[in-house]
């Protein structure tokens, strides 16, 4: 799905998320949180004006969650997986990475095709 680099197109993209895992009948909530995160990231540091973010959501052999958040910066990589630091206690913002690397059991960042990347995370989903 194609949606617009906004706080909107950030809510969109978890409200999206949520209503596809239900049809699948598949636990929502941690990608949930993990979706608004990464979107919210696309909309704020990834967003170039006139150019769209990604997400995709695949299940793989009915076991295995993926997310991806592609935006077209792909020149700002943020942290990989356990390099983020926790922000200072007062801070208002920097605790999306660690919301991830809670919520994920794997994530990363895959750079490219130019000038996109790729933010992604997988959740093991429980039958």
């Amino acid at each position: 799905m194609l949606l617009s680099p906004t706080r909107r197109g950030a809510r969109l993209a978890r409200l999206l998320t949520v209503a596809h895992l239900d049809l699948w009948g598949l636990p929502s909530e941690a990608a949930a949180h993990i979706v608004a995160e990464l979107a919210t990231n696309a909309s704020v540091h990834g967003r170039v004006p006139g150019r769209d973010f990604r997400l995709g959501l695949t299940v793989r052999d009915g076991s295995l969650l993926r997310i991806e958040v592609t935006d077209a910066r792909g020149g700002h990589l943020p942290p990989g997986p356990g390099a983020t630091e926790p922000p200072a206690d007062d801070s208002e913002a920097g605790r999306g990475l660690l919301i991830v690397d809670a919520l994920a059991d794997h994530w990363g960042v895959t750079p490219g095709p130019v000038p996109r990347k790729t933010v992604w995370a997988e959740i093991f989903l429980a039958r």
